[in-house]
């Protein structure tokens, strides 16, 4: 039997164990999928291998220390320097990014987008914008400090402070922060978000599984929400081929994943 994981920090609110244990289940895979809490991004290569793995999501905040744990990359995680899955190949480890992948699929149903305005400057984002930017979206990027929007401004973003943000119509307002994850914080100060949404027309949040305070200020401005669990699900059918070596047809791994999002 494989043995697969998800690394985080937190992590008990994964549902990937979930999702890929019921993909094994359904169509007959010998694999087994577990959390594991990592407080040390640096320590992901040697935990990794200590245990035997054969492939590992990874959540925040450890997606750029995993990028630097691979010995190569591949596709879309080469453009972005930010990893959410690896697989062991002949003793080595590769990298894969399927976050952007798996947003797109959850926010195919919004219509018109041609702006968006991202929250947050990490990992996730990094995906995201630049998948937004292959996509030929106008993309501005807003964090609380400026220190770690230098490698967006870097990279042709336009970028701003909480302080320096206009308050316009964007198409489409992404939270990749983990405000309210285990808090009941927003993303940004109430007054600026409550502007921002306002003037939107469809709104997402990365996280998943509760309704953060994010998505219930979109619902009482009435804005069209997803939360993160399509973002999870389409991630996590690539990701699920990749763990098993694209021997099971992708539309079997979604038929099969979507059950668990039942449970």
């Amino acid at each position: 039997m494989r043995l697969f994981a998800i690394f985080g920090d937190p992590v008990a609110h994964s549902r990937s164990p979930l999702m890929h244990n019921m993909v094994f289940k359904t169509l007959g895979y010998s694999g087994c999928y577990t959390r594991i809490q990592l407080k040390d991004g640096s320590k992901l290569r040697e935990t990794f291998f200590n245990l035997g793995l054969s492939g590992a999501n990874i959540t925040v905040p450890h997606k750029e220390a995993a990028f630097n744990a691979c010995d190569e990359i591949r596709g879309f995680a080469n453009k972005v320097g930010v990893v959410n899955t690896i697989i062991e190949q002949d003793g080595k480890l590769i990298g894969y990014n399927t976050d952007a992948d798996g947003f797109m699929f959850a926010i195919a149903p919004f219509k018109n987008i041609k702006t968006v305005l991202v929250l947050g400057a990490g990992g996730t984002s990094k995906a995201l914008t630049e998948r937004f930017r292959d996509e030929g979206l106008s993309v501005t990027v807003m964090n609380r400090s400026s220190k770690r929007l230098e490698s967006f401004k870097e990279n042709g973003f336009e970028t701003v402070t909480w302080e320096e943000v206009e308050v316009k119509a964007y198409d489409l307002v992404v939270n990749t922060t983990s405000a309210g994850l285990q808090d009941e914080n927003l993303p940004a100060p109430d007054d600026l978000i409550t502007s921002l949404l306002k003037k939107a027309s469809y709104a997402a949040d990365a996280i998943y599984g509760k309704r953060t305070p994010f998505l219930k200020l979109c619902d009482t401005l009435s804005i069209t929400v997803k939360d993160g669990a399509d973002m999870l699900l389409g991630q996590g059918v690539l990701a699920n081929a990749y763990f098993t070596q694209e021997q099971l047809p992708l539309e079997s791994i979604r038929t099969a994943m979507q059950k668990s999002f039942e449970l």
